[in-house]
C-alpha cells in the first residue's frame, strides 16, 4: 500500500489515545465537526497522534479504509456530547509507551507546520482535532519515534 498521500495529525486526550491503543490502533474516530476532513481520508494516508495535556507525540498509523460514519460510543469528549462518528480503519506503524512520548515543547518549534504562528504562540497549532501536516513534519516525527523504539530494543538486549 503506498504511504502518505496525505499526512494527518490527530489531536487527542490521553484518555482517548488509550482507547485507540486498547483497540490495537485498528480504528480512529474524529469529532462531528471533522466530517469533511474524515471523508477526504484514503487508504495509504498516515496519521501522527498529538496528545494534549502531556504535550507529546505518541504514535503513527496508516489509514486502511475510506472514512465512514459509526456512532458506537468509544471515545469521550470533555464536556460535549460528541461520539466521534467519523472514523477510519488504521494499522499501527510506530507506537511509543506513554513515558516515551516525544516532547512537543522540544520538537514542535522545529516543525514547518507551526511556522504559521508567531514563535511564542506555536502551541496554537495543536488546537482542534484534525490537521494536515507537511510531509517533512510527519517524517521528522516518525523518524524521532523510530529512534526511541530502536533505543528501547537496544536497551533490552
Amino acid at each position: 500500500m503506498p504511504r502518505g498521500r496525505t499526512y494527518w495529525m490527530v489531536v487527542t486526550s490521553l484518555e482517548n489515545f488509550r482507547v485507540s491503543w486498547s483497540l490495537g490502533f485498528t480504528l480512529q474516530g474524529m469529532k462531528s465537526r471533522e466530517r469533511r476532513k474524515a471523508q477526504r481520508m484514503e487508504p495509504g494516508d498516515v496519521m501522527v497522534y498529538y496528545i494534549t495535556g502531556v504535550q507529546g507525540f505518541g504514535a503513527t498509523v496508516t489509514v486502511t479504509s475510506k472514512g465512514f460514519e459509526d456512532h458506537r460510543p468509544l471515545w469521550k469528549d470533555e464536556g460535549q456530547a460528541d461520539d466521534y462518528p467519523w472514523r477510519v480503519s488504521i494499522r499501527p506503524e510506530v507506537v511509543l509507551e506513554e513515558e516515551q512520548f516525544l516532547d512537543a515543547r522540544q520538537i514542535g518549534p522545529r516543525m514547518e507546520y507551526v511556522r504559521r504562528w508567531p514563535p511564542e504562540q506555536w502551541p496554537l497549532a495543536f488546537l482542534g482535532n484534525l490537521h494536515i501536516l507537511p510531509k517533512s513534519d510527519f517524517e521528522l516525527l516518525e523518524w524521532e519515534m523510530q529512534r526511541v523504539v530502536s533505543g528501547r530494543f537496544a536497551a533490552a538486549r
